[in-house]
């Protein structure tokens, strides 16, 4: 009750005690509260830091000298006045030095109403970007998570962030590759998400990493393997209707986490059917994409993309990629609406 004034549970308590019981002793205060001396007296020296008791003169019987309510807690609350006096001060201030830099900016820095598309140089201004972004978001955030399995110390660094938003109610709508369900820690990420009220889905393969918030801005990053290149940072409403359409289609076709296929079963196939990945992996031989390249937009090492594409040649009886990409043309299989990925 005392909580905004500066007292814990527990100092308040004792101050409740020292106001009702004056003349108890340590240890009937200890024995009524089931503190210890020590854990007593340490909430005595903060009651006394806040000027609510103060020792006892030397004929006095009581334990402390209880300052009047009436007089010590508007003497607290007057000095919380003071602070925050202060500090909206200091606000104001910052408000003012604010503008000024802001001014001071060039007319395509972000969010200064220039370029449509804002180049952010290095991670570290990707970085300051995304906490700002973050803070400003109010409704929802969309987001393509490449990479695969994500890392221990982004999924730990992301946590307080993400329970902010969802606690503000921002609707969070994030597709994962289905290579993360290789991965129990980001499988475990992901669910945690979902309980509190994120919604999580799952595709074979993403193009690249992108966040679009409140339907007004966008960050694409311009090369999911090297940080060092920086991000776009898109505020066209042309550019941004086509960059929420791309994520619609993808989240349309993507599958709930939990109905998610789990990738990794190149060789448990029948003579009919692919996998997800499987197909995915087939549509990009059939562009032209390298292992590398392949393995990218899956979420997976160039060995495992190595080991998909060699399981599909055996699977199409192919000779080669070109054959393959032959074999599974005559088997419909890059078609819209042929074999079940």
């Amino acid at each position: 009750m005392l909580g905004p004034l500066g007292l814990d549970a527990t100092a308040e308590a004792v101050y409740r005690a020292l106001l009702g019981h004056p003349h108890a002793t340590a240890p009937e205060h200890c024995s009524r509260l089931n503190l210890t001396l020590n854990q007593f007296y340490s909430e005595i020296s903060e009651l006394t830091d806040l000027s609510l008791v103060r020792p006892a003169t030397g004929d006095d019987t009581r334990l402390v000298h209880v300052v009047d309510p009436r007089l010590a807690l508007e003497t607290l609350l007057a000095r919380q006045r003071a602070e925050l006096a202060a500090r909206e001060q200091q606000v104001r201030a910052g408000e003012a030095a604010v503008a000024d830099l802001l001014s001071a900016l060039p007319a395509s820095a972000p969010g200064t109403g220039g370029s449509p598309v804002v180049h952010l140089d290095g991670v570290d201004h990707v970085r300051d970007y995304l906490d700002r972004l973050h803070e400003e978001v109010t409704e929802e955030i969309q987001t393509f998570a490449t990479g695969g399995a994500q890392t221990e110390e982004n999924m730990r660094a992301s946590r307080p962030l993400n329970q902010r938003l969802l606690g503000r109610g921002v609707r969070m709508r994030t597709v994962y590759l289905d290579s993360i369900h290789n991965h129990a820690p980001t499988v475990a990420h992901v669910t945690w998400l979902a309980s509190l009220g994120a919604e999580v889905r799952t595709a074979p393969s993403l193009s690249t990493r992108m966040i679009i918030a409140d339907h007004r801005v966008a960050l694409v990053a311009l090369d999911d393997q090297d940080s060092s290149l920086g991000a776009l940072v898109v505020t066209g409403r042309g550019l941004i209707a086509s960059l929420e359409a791309l994520f619609e289609s993808v989240w349309d076709r993507a599958e709930p986490l939990d109905q998610a296929e789990p990738p990794g079963r190149e060789q448990k196939h029948d003579d009919n059917t692919l996998t997800r990945q499987q197909h995915e992996t087939l549509r990009l031989l059939a562009r032209g994409y390298t292992d590398e390249a392949i393995a990218k937009r899956l979420g997976v090492s160039p060995r495992t993309a190595r080991r998909i594409a060699t399981g599909l040649l055996v699977h199409l009886d192919a000779r080669s990629r070109f054959q393959a990409g032959v074999h599974a043309a005559q088997r419909g299989y890059l078609r819209a609406g042929g074999p079940k990925p």
